[in-house]
């Protein structure tokens, strides 16, 4: 394998999951689900509506319910008319290297 392989191997870009919960049973289950369908490559990241910082971003998203996954800074379409859908999240990337 050549040094630029190696190096391309190694500086794969992260995908930003970004799960806004309330940390009700709803949103725990929907934490696990896009834990257990994350790769290596994506870095999922629980925030907590409980804080005014992570309210306010979540109203920039255009959030209005949680569980809500962003990923990438797009929040997925599923999560604009109700739960989560897996099959959606992984169209935007969620589990892919």
């Amino acid at each position: 394998m050549s040094e630029s392989e190696q190096k391309g191997r190694f500086n794969v870009a992260k995908r930003t999951i970004e799960i806004f919960s309330a940390g009700c049973s709803v949103c725990d289950e929907a934490v696990q689900a896009v834990r257990e369908a994350a790769c290596s490559s994506c870095d999922v990241q629980v925030r907590s509506m409980a804080d005014p910082q992570v309210a306010a971003a979540a109203k920039r998203y255009g959030i209005q319910s949680v569980p809500a996954v962003v990923i990438d800074g797009k929040l997925a379409g599923c999560c604009q008319s109700g739960g989560i859908d897996l099959a959606e999240l992984r169209s935007l990337g969620l589990g892919q290297a």
